[in-house]
């Protein structure tokens, strides 16, 4: 069994409305120091796999195909022995 943590964002060209309220609104409440914000989304699956690269590989499917948008949206995969 592996875990698998993923993380999905937008891709650098794509802009971020969500991040851009956001950093306003903490420049409103004096987090001053704080220069730029980017929303994602993490998710974390369960996987049955023989192998860690079995496990990536479902997982990296699993990105390609649901989890995130391959037109403005990047992904990261980090697996976990578990």
């Amino acid at each position: 069994m592996y875990k698998a943590q993923i993380n999905v964002s937008l891709r650098r060209s794509i802009l971020d409305p969500q991040g851009k309220a956001t950093h306003h609104a903490l420049s409103q409440l004096g987090f001053d120091d704080i220069n730029h914000v980017r929303i994602g989304k993490s998710i974390e699956i369960q996987i049955e796999a023989d192998t860690e690269a079995a496990a990536e590989l479902i997982a990296r499917n699993a990105c390609e195909k649901l989890l995130a948008n391959p037109v403005t949206e990047d992904f990261e995969i980090e697996i976990v022995a578990g």
